[in-house]
């Protein structure tokens, strides 16, 4: 009868998701990767095939993770676009947490810029991700839209890319070191936008 393993499966996909935010794909050596794993060489390749393989469990979890956050986090909200709009200001919130470095940067498109020329297979999975998170905005602006939240002839494909090329540039930004209040700045100036495509009462 084999023997099981003697690691935790998720602990170590979380373990990767965290090396892998702070550092990047070509950032993380597999010396760095086996001590924040806590496995040997063997271990890592026997379960996960290779660092690609690695990786691309670790994309695929954070994009989980940041999907079922999105969903609890509107949730919360009976409007769409109140909670969409509270959703931009709690990442701009997050961007300038001190304690919260990663959260500045995203993963997805850290690994598309970082991959473009290197990992067709691993830039392609960050376009899907991003393609995804693209749906599920629209998705949700076309909910608003058969509510009445929002105008009937807003395009929501068009909308849900503006929101995230929105979040995208912010992330970048706070790259910059910009203070707390400049960040939440531009969370409200963010969620505004959305105010422009209201029904108005």
């Amino acid at each position: 009868m084999p023997r099981p393993p003697s690691y935790d499966r998720d602990a170590a996909l979380a373990s990767a998701v965290n090396l892998f935010w702070h550092k990047g794909y070509h950032g993380s050596s597999m010396k760095q990767i086996e001590q924040a794993l806590d496995m040997r060489p063997g271990s890592i390749y026997a379960t996960f095939g290779s660092k690609d393989g690695l990786f691309s469990e670790a994309l695929a979890r954070y994009a989980q993770q940041g999907g079922a956050g999105l969903s609890e986090h509107m949730a919360g909200y009976d409007s769409i676009v109140e909670g969409l709009q509270a959703y931009l200001r709690k990442i701009a919130g997050s961007c300038a947490d001190a304690d919260c470095a990663p959260a500045r940067a995203c993963l997805v498109v850290k690994t598309l810029l970082e991959a473009s020329n290197t990992n067709p297979v691993l830039y392609s999975q960050a376009q899907s991700v991003l393609a995804a998170i693209e749906s599920s905005f629209a998705e949700l602006l076309e909910s608003a839209i058969k509510r009445g939240e929002i105008v009937s002839h807003t395009d929501s494909r068009r909308l849900a890319r503006l929101l995230q090329s929105q979040i995208m540039g912010l992330r970048s930004m706070a790259e910059r070191n910009l203070t707390a209040t400049e960040l939440e700045q531009l969370g409200d100036d963010m969620a505004a936008i959305l105010d422009s495509y209201k029904v108005s009462n």
